[in-house]
């Protein structure tokens, strides 16, 4: 008895060996014509076993392209699209960059630092005052989610005159902020809302 181990490796192990079979039997005929149905014929299997993946608009190219890939790229025939090349599939993605830009305070992160600079250069007014006050009451959401404990709005205050370099200065009494059962209260509620939202987008799908 022969085992799948002992036979060659998949290459796409998703399509099973039979697919693989007809592949490897596809790139051995010698008529050209032959390949050519042989390789629809091979396509069309493939799209049956995962039709749910039908709605997808590049479907047919992915299947082409591993086509391609199971033939390793070794079947001459008449692609209707550009599949992907060996050298392309197997080259290292780039490097991404990292972003290495320093900030004091981690827990409140370096979008906070950002929206600051821009309430910093904005003009006295309603608007810098609400973009103020929703900055100050992130802060302290931040504040809870990573320190795991209450944090007065004076603390906030002072973290935020001096992530502002002086610039913005909230006195005493001058904004008050929600309190700390509130903001989680809300961070709980949204969590919540998020999940039944997506719970219902499954069931649709399903449908």
């Amino acid at each position: 008895m022969e085992y799948n181990t002992e036979q060659k490796r998949l290459i796409l192990p998703e399509y099973g060996r039979i697919i693989q079979n007809m592949v490897d039997h596809c790139v051995s005929l010698p008529d050209r014509n032959e390949r050519q149905n042989s390789a629809l014929a091979i396509i069309g299997t493939m799209g049956n076993l995962f039709p749910h993946l039908r709605d997808i608009s590049d479907f047919k190219h992915i299947l082409w392209d591993h086509l391609a890939i199971m033939a390793d790229f070794k079947l001459d025939i008449d692609f209707p699209y550009e599949v992907i090349r060996k050298e392309d599939l197997y080259r290292k993605p780039y490097r991404l960059p990292y972003n290495n830009s320093r900030f004091r305070y981690r827990h409140y992160g370096i979008i906070i630092e950002r929206m600051i600079a821009e309430a910093i250069n904005m003009e006295d007014g309603a608007d810098k005052q609400k973009l103020i006050f929703y900055i100050a009451m992130q802060m302290k959401r931040s504040y809870i989610v990573w320190n795991k404990d209450t944090v007065d709005n004076g603390r906030i205050f002072a973290d935020l005159y001096e992530l502002s370099k002086g610039r913005i200065k909230i006195g005493e009494g001058e904004m008050k902020l929600p309190e700390a059962q509130e903001l989680v209260g809300k961070m709980a509620e949204t969590s919540t809302s998020n999940s039944q939202q997506n719970n219902r987008k499954k069931k649709a799908r399903k449908k």
